[in-house]
């Protein structure tokens, strides 16, 4: 297995294996630093067009830290509206135990503790 193949599988790996509140963040405003860049717009631009402060869009990029709000208005700015507002969209199980508690709980407007 030559050098290539090995950093492809650790990338591939560490995306599994790092989860957690402070990585995702950084990879979601590393995401959205290129996305900025692609469309050759600046800090301040995007600011502007987004209605957030442009302190706000620095903290962001560089610590993965932002509200809410303030992300949604982002990437509207950029054109991702669908992709935030479908983030929860769709159901999400591992087993069919949990497959099966989704659809006794699809009409349901609350949740009870078992």
């Amino acid at each position: 297995m030559n050098a290539g193949n090995t950093d492809s599988i650790l990338s591939v790996l560490e995306g599994y294996l790092c989860d957690n509140a402070d990585t995702i963040g950084t990879q979601i405003a590393s995401d959205f630093r290129h996305r900025r860049v692609e469309k050759g717009l600046t800090r301040e631009q995007i600011a502007e067009q987004a209605g957030v402060a442009q302190s706000n869009v620095a903290r962001f990029e560089q610590k993965g830290l932002i509200s809410l709000k303030n992300l949604i208005m982002l990437a509207m700015a950029l054109g991702y509206t669908s992709e935030v507002k479908g983030i929860f969209a769709t159901p999400k199980y591992s087993t069919m135990e949990e497959l099966t508690q989704i659809r006794q709980n699809s009409g349901k407007t609350k949740a009870y503790k078992k």
